[in-house]
Formats: structure tokens, C-alpha cells, sequence
């Protein structure tokens, strides 16, 4: 027997509206899957007796998106449960020039990827880092780099570059006011290439979750 914690137990009786005697799959969040069935469906302390555990292995399409905060914070765990429904491994907020919010309570977003990890029915959860200074982020690794913004330069679609599945890869999306002439000339300089994700200018939350679709499908 097993018994979940609160914000689990809250997920399955509340929002799945599973019942004692259903079958249901969980998860650590680093890749194992356990299939259980439910004995008691308290909403605060849930209990389940595990059938079976197996492991998943991690999926070699590594992508990371540092995006700004922003003012709406109801709008930014709308992208963090988003991204993590399509696939996005890592997750940095940055701290830019123009950042107008720096508040940020980790314990929320760590709870709103839970359960989007639980609704998506996935088996890795993703890495929500504390919030990363900008100039951090960019000596941090990744094998492609990329930075949207809204300046006037020679940019290409971040569609139209080889995303290969075995790549680490990164976008930066900046502040609602974007990043600044310094920001991008030094991301250009830690070798991050420019890239558009459409003809329209889009909210920072939207844009994330676009690059999101376009890095983790290829």
C-alpha cells in the first residue's frame, strides 16, 4: 500500500474524478511508472496498492526555454503547464534588463508541472530552475542555441533550422518590453542565432509555447 500525498490525492479524486477499485498510473517524475489501484480515494490522503513499476527512459530530444517573467503571473503558469504538456525538459526564468516581476513562488510552479506532467500522462518531470540572471543563462551548455526577439536584423524561422532530436537545445524569450540592443549583442557573442517564430508579434508566453512546439517535435 502506498499512501499519496496531498496535492496528488487532491489531482486524483478532484480533478480526474477517479473512484476506489479504479486502475491508475503514477509516476516519480524521473521516469519510473507504477500501475496502482485505488483502495481509498481520500481526497487528501489517497491510498493505492502498486501492481506493477517499470522504468521509461529519458527522451533524447533535450530542450530548455528561458523566458522572462512576467507582470500576469497567471499567464506564466499557463505557459509552465503548457510546455510541459508538449515535452519541454527544462524551464529557466530569466531576469532581464526590462523584467518587470521578480517575485516568483517556486512551490506554485512546482506544483502546476506536477500536474501537468500527471494530466499529460508523462514520466519525466521537467527542471524548473529558480529565477537565472540573462547573462547567466548564457554560458550555461546546449549544443543549439537561440534567441527570438523583435529587432530589426537578419533573422530566419527557427523552423527552418536542422533540429536534430539528439540536440540540446535552448530559446531565450524575452519581456514583454523584449531584450535590450545589449542583451541580444551579447547573446550573439556566447554564439546564440537569431530567429523569428512567425510574421506576427506574439505575447512572451505565446512565443515560448510556439518554440516549444517547433524544438520538441522535431
Amino acid at each position: 500500500m502506498l499512501t499519496l500525498d496531498e496535492n496528488i490525492s487532491r489531482h486524483i479524486v478532484n480533478v480526474l474524478r477517479m473512484q476506489k477499485g479504479q486502475e491508475i498510473l503514477l509516476t516519480n517524475g524521473r521516469g519510473q511508472k507504477a500501475k496502482a489501484c485505488i483502495v481509498d480515494n481520500n481526497r487528501k490522503k489517497c491510498i493505492v496498492e502498486i501492481s506493477l513499476i517499470e522504468t521509461n527512459a529519458k527522451s533524447l530530444n533535450k530542450v530548455a526555454i528561458g523566458i522572462s517573467l512576467i507582470k500576469n503571473s497567471s499567464r506564466f503558469e499557463w505557459l509552465l503547464e503548457k510546455a510541459t504538456e508538449i515535452g519541454v525538459g527544462e524551464i529557466i526564468p530569466l531576469i532581464c534588463a526590462r523584467t518587470e516581476k521578480e517575485k516568483f513562488r517556486h512551490d506554485r510552479m512546482q506544483n502546476i508541472l506536477i500536474s501537468a506532467m500527471l494530466q499529460s500522462q508523462q514520466f519525466w518531470l521537467p527542471f524548473l530552475h529558480q529565477p537565472t540572471a540573462f547573462d547567466e543563462v548564457l554560458q550555461k551548455h546546449f549544443e543549439k542555441k537561440f534567441i527570438a526577439h523583435c529587432e530589426d536584423s537578419n533573422k530566419q524561422p527557427l523552423s527552418s533550422h536542422q533540429l536534430n532530436t539528439s540536440t540540446s537545445k535552448i530559446i531565450l524569450i524575452g519581456p514583454e518590453g523584449d531584450f535590450t540592443s545589449q542583451e541580444i549583442e551579447k547573446a550573439f557573442k556566447s554564439n546564440f542565432v537569431p530567429v523569428s517564430l512567425g510574421n506576427t508579434r506574439l505575447r512572451t508566453e505565446t512565443a515560448a509555447i510556439v518554440a516549444a512546439a517547433l524544438l520538441c517535435i522535431h
